[in-house]
């Protein structure tokens, strides 16, 4: 197998060899085109790393980017894609309005083929609109104030994810979706092609660099689907459960290759990977690959001081995870955010579970929740064959559906999520309403900020000891839904803030509770994690929260992702 550096490439589970990255340089503006700064491409203006800074609220800016397209590319086709931009953005090239997108957290593409000239310039232009005031705008933590408070950060507005050209064939693979049949010991295949249909298709699956197995389909069809077995490939060099399946211990990845073959030479190639893993619930009991599996999460809201929801290298990602599992973490609950693929890949290929999340809205409306079902639609679409996602949370506390006890509108609301979300994706389990209010969802998962470690293991002796419980004052159940047997989770808890006594920050720092030395803080985390562990109703938990965030003192790490004990000492907390 001739393997294509993934390097940096933006989406790293469906490669190509001929693509340019946009990102670098582009000409900037607020408010009107008139191009009088620069900005540096992926970091949002707000970021020091985008070389301007200036936190002040602008409701519309302006990109521009020249560069030429290389001639030897004459004769392909020519997509232009965009990793994220917050929120509504039009897009020009060379003069012509070529697409407009809605949605801060998703990526897009559009082809261009016909609007550009090789071996001449192009001009992509954007115009970005996000209104900071938009409480029906799904935008998570971003704050509507100019400065952080609380729980909420800096605003974001404009490109804050990787922009880049890719060359392709008049005929090409536009996407394939690849769903792991763990007890059949297959991979089901379901392909999406653009130009020709009478082509060759071509798939050939790696596993620790040996090909080991491969199959041919005659295209009728602009779309199609098929199977391949693993058993016999198993027998013959591999016990399959053992030595092939996925999971945070052993990240086991297939690599594959699709070829779409034409009458005299390949017309496309990708480069994928994928895992086979299983996530199920037996019994009431949370299952990885047919085994009862612990989690043990860390909150990560994936925020930079440099750069905010950008990270400020790819090294950055494997820094976090390093970190995460070294402080014997398997896993992350990312809050309030849709992560950037290159984090997904990472976690795939170092092993680590991931509950996927998008940033709510603040107020319910028709608006919001039309603007939620295209976005949240976006990102199961996009992230499917991410092995290292096992838990989709399309709500989290109530936000945007404050009335979701008493409105049956918004009950439908989030009913709809987790039917839509299932209906796309029968893999994963969904968690309706992370924290509190649940209604049809698959886990009942808990928001517990008690900073008392006896109190706080009451809540957990029973289930009828924590439904007499009421997290933040709040029901767990809407009436009419009930538990039924729902693996417990413990989806947030902990939130001390760690700041030496005397520091300058700490009276505009926050968190649950605090702690102002290392010794005390250490043994008031122990006191926590103990109480989940002894517990026999509660099956994972996820610690808030990973690093230091805006005015919140509550990580394990600071923003400089420094520890604030020893890594060895909260590993050894986490393994009890």
């Amino acid at each position: 197998m001739q393997v294509v550096p993934r390097g940096e490439y933006p989406r790293p589970n469906f490669i190509r060899e001929h693509w340019l990255s946009l990102n670098g340089t582009w000409e900037f503006s607020f408010d009107q085109p008139i191009f009088n700064s620069q900005i540096t491409v992926p970091f949002v203006y707000e970021a020091a790393m985008s070389g301007i800074g200036d936190t002040a609220f602008h409701e519309t800016v302006w990109y521009r980017k020249r560069f030429m397209l290389d001639k030897q590319y004459d004769g392909h086709r020519v997509i232009l894609h965009f990793g994220a931009v917050d929120y509504f953005c039009e897009v020009r090239v060379n003069g012509d309005l070529v697409l407009t997108h809605e949605g801060g957290q998703t990526s897009f593409s559009v082809d261009i083929t016909d609007n550009v000239q090789f071996g001449s310039e192009t001009v992509v232009m954007l115009k970005v609109n996000d209104d900071p005031y938009d409480m029906e705008i799904p935008r998570g933590k971003q704050y509507w104030e100019e400065k952080p408070k609380s729980i909420f950060y800096m605003h974001s507005c404009g490109i804050w994810q990787s922009v880049w050209i890719e060359y392709v064939p008049q005929s090409y693979i536009a996407s394939v979706r690849i769903t792991p049949l763990f007890d059949e010991k297959a991979v089901k295949f379901d392909y999406r092609l653009v130009g020709e249909k009478d082509h060759v298709f071509e798939t050939e699956l790696f596993f620790e660099g040996l090909s080991i197995a491969s199959i041919a389909i005659n295209t009728k069809s602009l779309k199609g689907s098929f199977k391949i077995l693993l058993q016999d490939t198993a027998q013959r060099h591999w016990n399959f459960y053992e030595d092939m399946a996925w999971s945070p211990e052993n990240p086991r990845l297939f690599d594959v290759n699709f070829r779409l073959k034409g009458s005299f030479s390949v017309a496309d190639e990708v480069q994928s990977y994928f895992g086979m893993r299983k996530i199920s619930i037996e019994n009431g009991i949370f299952m990885l690959n047919n085994r009862p599996y612990f989690q043990r999460l860390v909150l990560d809201q994936g925020y930079w001081p440099e750069s905010l929801m950008t990270a400020p290298s790819d090294d950055s990602f494997v820094e976090d995870i390093k970190l995460v599992k070294a402080m014997g973490f398997n896993g992350v609950r990312k809050h309030q955010k849709v992560e950037d693929p290159r984090f997904l890949f990472h976690a795939d290929k170092m092993g680590l579970l991931v509950w996927g999340e998008i940033g709510s809205a603040h107020n319910y409306s028709v608006s919001y929740a039309s603007r939620m079902y295209k976005e949240w639609m976006d990102v199961l679409v996009r992230d499917y064959n991410h092995p290292c996602i096992v838990v989709w949370t399309p709500l989290n506390e109530s936000w945007g559906i404050q009335e979701v006890l008493t409105s049956k509108e918004q009950q439908a609301h989030c009913n709809a999520l987790v039917q839509m979300t299932k209906s796309i994706d029968g893999t994963r389990l969904v968690v309706d309403n992370d924290g509190w209010e649940h209604t049809c969802g698959d886990i009942w998962s808990v928001h517990d900020y008690e900073g008392n470690a006896e109190e706080f293991a009451k809540h957990y002796l029973t289930t009828n000891a924590l439904l007499s419980f009421k997290p933040a004052g709040k029901e767990h159940f809407i009436n009419g839904y009930t538990s039924n047997g729902k693996p417990i989770l413990v989806s947030e808890f902990g939130g001390i803030k760690f700041i030496e006594e005397g520091s300058a920050d700490s009276q505009e720092s926050w968190g649950y509770t605090a702690d102002t030395t290392a010794e005390s803080f250490e043994k008031h985390l122990a006191s926590l994690f103990k109480a989940l562990q002894a517990s026999s109703i509660v099956q994972g938990y996820c610690y808030t929260q990973l690093t230091d965030v805006a005015t919140e003192r509550n990580g394990l790490l600071t923003e400089k992702r420094e520890p604030k004990i020893p890594v060895e000492s909260m590993k050894k907390i986490n393994e009890g």
